[in-house]
């Protein structure tokens, strides 16, 4: 294990390697993967190719991912048959706690272990194993498929691990196990908690990656058609063109990005991107924390999914119509590599 330093405050990243993580601690366990999924059918081959004993379980109904699971030769469950010494929920977050509550909870035992890739259920109380059993988490900072890609290509893509519930005394050494099968060791894996992974992805994806960046494009792309520029013109400059930015950023960080644009952009961007995103904007985003961090969020969407997600529903027929949407449409029919 190396100790990162953390330059901004008192914390030390604990990153864990290969040599940290020993297979045998998963090595005569059945390992249960519940859905086959993004991330379910990666788990499930890597650790299988990584010579450990795994099963998927799945619906009877979803024909399509037990023909994709048995023509991968994995052997499959139905979900009434759920059992193994780690169960994996690699299912939606939304439809996790119905399926524990009917299918999981009672195959429970002792030294059991149940493993989860978010930590929304467990950190806002959806569910509740019982103390006898460890509950862990491994998450890869990634999409299935590139989980499997790295794998085959003898690499890896980072992860977070984190225990909830040690009651094994072997928590950490059966995440960090987990997290060797499926190639995560390779890259490195850092240390968190349920509460800190929660909490950080769920604003990631509201302030940033998913909230704030749609935000940011729909309303450049209003603004510069109310002044009478083309739509068409418009969504090159304000969506097409992001990704070359964000693969600059992605790639080498902000700066790597300022490197490479033009010496006006460089400009106008470093004068002017303070003007948009002000202090106010900050302020925002420290209540939306808040929101996350009191359960005030969890509560919402909770209660949405109960209610049969009416607001949900209506927010995504929005975005789906809005006019970039359409001028859009018309406009990648131009760009035959996206395809």
């Amino acid at each position: 294990m190396k100790l990162e330093k953390n330059r901004f405050g008192d914390c030390m990243a604990k990153i864990y390697r290969e040599d940290d993580a020993d297979l045998g601690f998963l090595k005569g366990k059945k390992i249960c993967i519940v859905g086959y999924g993004s991330q379910g059918h990666a788990h499930a081959l890597n650790l299988r190719d990584s010579g450990l004993d795994v099963v998927v379980a799945l619906p009877e109904w979803d024909k399509d991912y037990w023909k994709k699971a048995e023509k991968d030769g994995m052997k499959v469950l139905k979900l009434e048959e759920i059992d193994g010494d780690l169960i994996a929920m690699l299912i939606p977050d939304m439809v996790q706690p119905g399926v524990y509550k009917k299918f999981v909870e009672h195959r429970l035992r002792d030294g059991s272990t149940i493993l989860f890739a978010h930590g929304f259920n467990i950190h806002y109380n959806q569910i509740v194993p019982p103390k006898n059993v460890d509950v862990i988490m491994v998450a890869p900072k990634g999409p299935g498929p590139l989980v499997r890609r790295m794998f085959l290509e003898g690499k890896g893509v980072p992860a977070l691990i984190a225990v909830n519930q040690n009651s094994s005394g072997r928590a950490l050494k059966i995440a960090l196990a987990y997290a060797k099968g499926i190639g995560a060791t390779r890259a490195g894996v850092i240390e968190t908690t349920f509460k800190e992974e929660t909490e950080t992805d769920l604003f990631g994806e509201q302030v940033d990656l998913c909230g704030g960046v749609a935000e940011m494009i729909k309303m450049s792309f209003e603004v510069l058609v109310e002044f009478g520029y083309q739509p068409e013109v418009a969504y090159f400059e304000v969506l097409h063109e992001l990704k070359l930015i964000v693969d600059l950023i992605y790639e080498g960080g902000i700066f790597n990005m300022w490197k490479a644009v033009s010496e006006t952009a460089k400009y106008g961007g470093m004068t002017r991107g303070k003007r948009i995103f002000t202090e106010d904007i900050k302020q925002e985003m420290k209540k939306i924390l808040r929101e996350i961090q009191s359960g005030e969020f969890a509560k919402e969407w909770i209660l949405e999914n109960i209610a049969g997600r009416p607001v949900y529903t209506k927010l995504l027929e929005k975005e789906a119509n809005h006019p970039i949407e359409i001028v859009g449409k018309e406009m990648r029919k131009m760009i035959p590599w996206l395809k």
